[in-house]
């Protein structure tokens, strides 16, 4: 093999080395550019999901001081009707 053969064969070979070099450059990029893009994507939807977590403490929370103020009530209730019932009895009657 003379000089000028395995010259082109060298130059054929580093063609196809920086070929396969800049295929793998490209795939690495779009695997870096997809994770960035899946890091936006999670970050966004972790930022949805502590709105939508807020949101429902805020309504526990108001659902809570409801039912506390009907207990409230309840009891004021159940207090009435035992201070009627003792009216009752105290003027004769069966409650």
């Amino acid at each position: 093999m003379d000089a000028t053969t395995l010259g082109s064969l060298l130059v054929g070979l580093g063609a196809v080395v920086g070929a396969v070099v800049a295929y793998l450059g490209k795939r690495g990029e779009n695997a870096i550019t997809a994770y960035g893009s899946l890091t936006n994507d999670l970050q966004e939807e972790r930022e949805n999901l502590k709105a939508e977590l807020a949101s429902a403490r805020a309504e526990r929370d108001a659902l809570n001081t409801r039912l506390a103020e009907q207990a409230a009530l309840r009891a004021a209730d159940q207090a009435e009707i035992a201070r009627l019932r003792a009216l009752i009895v105290h003027l004769g009657g069966e409650p």
